[in-house]
């Protein structure tokens, strides 16, 4: 029997994948192991495989196409087989009771299964559509008569108006000077620049970029920023750092030094390592440290687990290998979800001190700058530290600002003390 191949939910913050390749085409041989397509969401392009044996009949959308999460990506099962009543089935296709006219012949399905954009005249008879395909072409704001229909007999259906894009401009728009015709819009439009000219480049958005945009906009508009800012004495730690790394199977940076810092301080002040949950604060027993990392398409968060439990040799080998992977789209879902606590660190970048965004669904994110040699006073005589400034933002309905003085003033110790971390 026929199976659908869904798009399966691959973080927690995923609402839809976009096919970032297909591996196999309509009509191949598909083992339950194969790597059938490459999806991109929000935090990482993802290999996916179907886990079932048979051939791959139907693909639902072409490369670059998104399929909403549990969507039909594409059909798997025995040659020739029937697997039209799968796809009415998803479009809520009710099948006509049976007449004794002959059905129109049905040609089988050899090619990825999208509808052809052909603009057609308007009529006063009645539009063949299913309600639920009516219903997704005015959210769309396209023009059903302009649709052609893949169902029983020419009838629209859901798959039809995701797929449909418009092939030409509409006769109106033909009819209109040069200089208001709109060209459909391409995937990247480059306007040269040329001397005393303007242009420009448009990029269209990413599936990591359009989450990214959303979810930093609902924690920065929906959470109640307030930050705490702090400066550390890194001269110690500096020194601690050279000594470890003589002995350590892998090297420590002082990033991993942050991340332990922050795991042991939030041991002391579990109520940092808290998030909002609308209606109650979950405090979390678990302390699971995410470190931001600048990909191309934007931001993902590799995460640490447990660790307050861990060595920093543990930290630095496991923090190492989440980072590559991120870097590599290798990561997999649960490598990126579960934090409790985020670091962003720029000090690499050679910047002093910035403000971070809340990153859901924490209730604190650490902001981490440069480490810069730096004059300063001590009893009354002049002498060069090495400072670290720290920034902490908090969710004030988690968090208040005595709380968060607290957590810095205990990460502070650690840093500016690291054999404090080891007793």
């Amino acid at each position: 029997m026929a199976e659908a191949i869904r798009m399966p939910l691959l973080s927690d913050t995923m609402k839809e994948g976009v096919i970032a390749e297909w591996h196999k085409n309509v009509g191949d041989t598909i083992k339950s192991d194969d790597i059938i397509a490459e999806v991109e969401t929000d935090k990482a392009t993802m290999e996916v495989m179907p886990y079932v044996d048979g051939t791959l009949l139907y693909i639902g959308v072409e490369k670059g196409k998104g399929v909403p999460v549990n969507g039909i990506m594409a059909i798997i099962g025995k040659p020739g087989e029937d697997f039209q009543a799968i796809l009415d089935a998803e479009n809520g296709v009710v099948a006509p009771a049976a007449t004794t006219a002959t059905p129109a012949p049905m040609a089988a399905t050899t090619e990825p299964v999208v509808a052809i954009a052909e603009p057609v005249a308007e009529s006063d008879e009645r539009i063949k559509a299913s309600p639920l395909a009516k219903k997704l072409a005015e959210e769309k704001g396209v023009d059903i008569h302009a649709v052609k229909g893949s169902g029983d007999n020419g009838r629209i259906i859901k798959r039809d108006i995701d797929s449909y894009t418009p092939a030409a401009l509409s006769p109106v728009a033909a009819a209109a000077p040069a200089a208001t015709q709109t060209a459909p819009t391409a995937p990247t439009v480059v306007v040269p620049v040329v001397a005393g000219t303007e242009g420009h480049t448009d990029t269209p958005l990413t599936q990591m970029r359009r989450i990214i945009a959303q979810r930093l906009a609902e924690s920065k508009f929906s959470a109640p920023h307030f930050y705490l800012r702090m400066t550390v004495t890194m001269d110690n730690a500096m020194e601690a750092r050279k000594a470890i790394n003589l002995v350590s199977p892998e090297k420590v940076s002082f990033n991993d030094l942050i991340i332990k810092a922050c795991a042991m301080a939030l041991r002391k002040h579990p109520a940092v390592n808290s998030s909002w949950m609308g209606d109650f604060i979950r405090q979390n027993h678990h302390i699971h440290i995410g470190t931001a990392v600048a990909v191309e398409e934007g931001l993902i968060v590799p995460v640490v687990k447990f660790a307050d439990q861990k060595s920093l040799s543990q930290i630095a080998v496991e923090a190492g290998t989440l980072i590559d992977k991120a870097r590599n789209k290798k990561i997999q879902p649960h490598e990126f979800t579960g934090n409790t606590f985020t670091i962003s660190n720029l000090g690499m970048m050679d910047i002093d001190e910035f403000t971070a965004i809340i990153n859901p669904p924490d209730s604190c994110i650490l902001a981490v700058g440069k480490i810069a040699a730096t004059p300063v006073v001590e009893n009354g005589a002049v002498v060069v530290r090495n400072l670290l400034k720290l920034t902490l933002s908090c969710d004030h309905r988690v968090v208040d600002g005595a709380v968060g003085s607290r957590f810095l003033q205990t990460l502070k110790t650690y840093l500016e003390n690291p054999v404090t971390m080891l007793v």
